[in-house]
């Protein structure tokens, strides 16, 4: 028995097409799309940076409008309302 760890995406790629699999995974046989493959991975990691950044500006956006509702009470209560 094997330790080997298969990963989530090697079952995508096993459900997806189970000879690509068997031919990469068993018998080692570089995949016939490594251009393709390695567009989508540029792909994919522009995507992961465009949500990174996303997240970051939603924190801020939730920052600033904490320190928007902190000056507008400070505001309020030094002028007696």
């Amino acid at each position: 028995m094997s330790d080997r760890i298969i990963r989530a995406s090697e079952i995508g790629q096993y459900d997806f097409c189970a000879k690509a699999w068997w031919l990469h995974s068993v018998e080692g046989l570089p995949s016939a799309n490594v251009r393709e493959m390695q567009i989508g991975q540029a792909a994919h990691e522009r995507h992961g940076r465009q949500v990174s950044r996303a997240a970051l500006l939603q924190q801020g956006a939730v920052l600033l409008l904490i320190a928007g509702v902190i000056l507008l009470a400070i505001f309020l209560l030094s002028n007696g309302l």
